[in-house]
């Protein structure tokens, strides 16, 4: 199969590149410099240049693939709603090129989120709850279902290995300037989280088997506790690990306050009954035991 990925030399892209063309597939990588042209190449993937702004490029990439993995994503969370919307649109974009097609189209969402039932896993069917975050990935992934695309969701958790951890990296950024590891209230709270090859894995495995309009669960460990991630990253960094009030959250974590505060297990039952997919990655606290610290660390 040939397939068309964005965000190809991204963190998650370029683990899963190597991964496709193992299993005998050619990749189609966008980039938009000639650096990650030549990452592309050095992978084993042509490049197509372009970006997420440049729609036609999108639409060019996607009619000339068998199969879309979207993977690309602006993190600027200063910008947050504007980034949405285009993402919104390339997915839109990228759903037209493959109208009527039958063909694959891998939208990325997260399994970070206010769990429909409190304490409760989040499960691979239980719809995405009213989060009021402005990120529709998965909503416009399942709209292309319409068109006659093979719209398929993919909900990450913490996606990590030694050099990031997903949410838990601005953590450590801010432990850095801080001088202090935080964690809110008692610390209770879970995240799921996944090892970056398991994740890479997972994609070859929903783009070959998965389901017109199926959701799955980029899930290795159910749920670990944010008083057990911020004791790994202050054992790893040599800083002091201290409980904060929640109404002293938004001071210290900014803009993942609310995140801090979310308990949000996630179950990969189906993921892996379905799929036959089976996490065997280290474990987020493992990897955080061994973080490569950066140079000002």
């Amino acid at each position: 199969m040939r397939v068309f990925v964005t965000g190809a030399t991204g963190f998650i892209g370029s683990a899963v590149i190597p991964e496709l063309i193992t299993a005998g597939h050619s990749v189609l990588g966008l980039t938009r410099t000639d650096e990650g042209a030549a990452a592309l190449q050095r992978m084993g993937a042509t490049a197509h240049f372009g970006s997420l702004e440049d729609l036609e490029s999108l639409r060019r990439g996607a009619a000339d693939a068998d199969g879309v993995i979207h993977l690309a994503f602006n993190h600027d969370f200063s910008k947050i709603e504007a980034n949405s919307m285009a993402d919104k649109q390339a997915i839109e974009v990228m759903g037209d090129a493959l109208k009527g097609s039958g063909r694959p189209l891998l939208g990325t969402a997260g399994v970070l989120v206010d769990n429909p039932v409190p304490g409760q896993p989040f499960g691979e069917d239980d719809p995405k709850p009213d989060m009021r975050f402005p990120r529709v990935s998965e909503e416009a992934t399942l709209a292309t279902l319409e068109k006659g695309v093979k719209g398929i969701v993919m909900r990450l958790s913490q996606i990590h290995d030694r050099n990031r951890q997903g949410i838990v990296s601005w953590m450590i950024q801010m432990a850095l300037q801080k001088k202090a590891v935080a964690y809110v209230g008692e610390g209770g709270n879970r995240w799921a989280a996944a090892h970056r090859s398991d994740t890479a894995r997972l994609y070859r495995l929903a783009l070959e088997k998965a389901t017109a309009g199926s959701k799955w669960h980029a899930v290795g460990e159910q749920g670990v506790t944010s008083r057990n991630i911020a004791e790994a990253i202050g054992r790893r960094l040599k800083l002091p690990v201290v409980s904060i009030d929640p109404q002293d959250a938004a001071t210290y974590f900014g803009f993942l306050s609310h995140f801090m505060m979310l308990d949000s297990p996630s179950s990969n039952a189906k993921t892996c009954e379905r799929l036959g997919w089976q996490p065997t990655g280290p474990s987020l606290i493992d990897d955080l035991d061994h973080l490569i610290l950066p140079p000002s660390a």
